[in-house]
């Protein structure tokens, strides 16, 4: 799974209950055609990523098929997950 890039929003808490920065990232992806999670259409991954005292983390993820916006019942492995980490990490 390649990263080949993104969009990012800073999504804003208008009662001022939580705590920390929240993002939203739109991940484009490349993923190999032998593997489960391709499609000719292309794979996303929309993350919440929350900066916050504890520390910056993702709080949720899907997968979804570009173009359809379908949501595709996948989770990412660990690697997968630690490199899309990484990635919202150092693109805020």
């Amino acid at each position: 799974m390649n990263i080949t890039g993104h969009t990012v929003e800073k999504l804003e808490d208008p009662f001022g209950l939580l705590s920390g920065d929240r993002y939203e990232f739109f991940l484009e992806i490349e993923v190999d055609e032998e593997d489960e999670l391709y499609s000719d259409k292309g794979v996303g991954v929309r993350v919440l990523f929350i900066v916050d005292e504890q520390g910056p983390r993702i709080s949720n993820y899907h997968l979804f098929e570009s173009g359809s916006e379908k949501v595709l019942d996948f989770e990412l492995e660990e690697e997968e997950e630690l490199l899309v980490f990484n990635y919202c990490k150092e693109n805020l």
